[in-house]
C-alpha cells in the first residue's frame, strides 16, 4: 500500500533557469513600481484631505512623485 521511492522526485523536462530568472526580475520590477504608485497615491491623498491643496494640486503632486520615483528607481 505504501510505496517507497528512492529516486529523484522530478522526472520531467529539465528546468529552464533563464526563464525563471526573467520571471523573477519582472516580479521584482513590478513590485517596486507598484509600491511606488501606492506610496505616491497615499501621499497625494493625505495632501488633498489634510491640507488645503485640493484635488488638482494633489493630482499634480501625485504625478510629480511618480515621475521622480521612476527616475530614482531605474
Amino acid at each position: 500500500m505504501a510505496e517507497h521511492h528512492s529516486g529523484p522526485v522530478e522526472m520531467g523536462a529539465p528546468m529552464d533557469y533563464a526563464e525563471h530568472e526573467k520571471t523573477y526580475n519582472f516580479f521584482l520590477s513590478a513590485t517596486k513600481y507598484l509600491t511606488l504608485f501606492c506610496v505616491a497615491l497615499l501621499i497625494a491623498m493625505a495632501a488633498a484631505f489634510f491640507t488645503t491643496m485640493g484635488f488638482f494640486s494633489s493630482l499634480v503632486l501625485f504625478i510629480l512623485i511618480n515621475v521622480a520615483g521612476f527616475f530614482f528607481l531605474r
